[in-house]
């Protein structure tokens, strides 16, 4: 029996609500069970990996951290939108873990490889 690959996309930015907390920790939960699990990170999702955060100036837990803990999940379909970086002003070199960043159509097509996708 195959497994069912899982794509997980943020798209928000992390600190206004639980969208990016809740989408690692399905990630990490599906990873945990032995899923093919995909994470991608589009439009102000990219603001996820960046290094130096500080919530807890608005009262929020640095999750951020918590990505280093893919790997031993085997999770390493770590995606980033090259145009939401750009338009954003950001660098591969802005985030917190290594990452494949792939341009728009490219990006489509690796979704396309996934059997379910999640959106936060």
């Amino acid at each position: 029996m195959t497994s069912k690959r899982i794509a997980i996309i943020n798209r928000t930015a992390p600190h206004g609500h639980s969208q990016g907390q809740e989408a690692l920790d399905m990630t990490l939960v599906a990873g945990s069970f032995g899923q093919d699990v995909g994470l991608f990170f589009l439009d102000d999702g990219v603001f996820q990996l960046l290094t130096g955060q500080k919530p807890d100036a608005v009262l929020r837990k640095n999750y951020s951290k918590t990505f280093a803990a893919l790997e031993f999940y085997d999770i390493d379909t770590l995606v980033v939108c090259q145009q939401s970086l750009q338009a954003r002003g950001l660098t591969q070199a802005d985030l917190c873990i290594p990452v494949q960043v792939l341009a728009p159509d490219a990006l489509r097509e690796a979704l396309a490889s996934f059997n379910h996708i999640v959106s936060f």
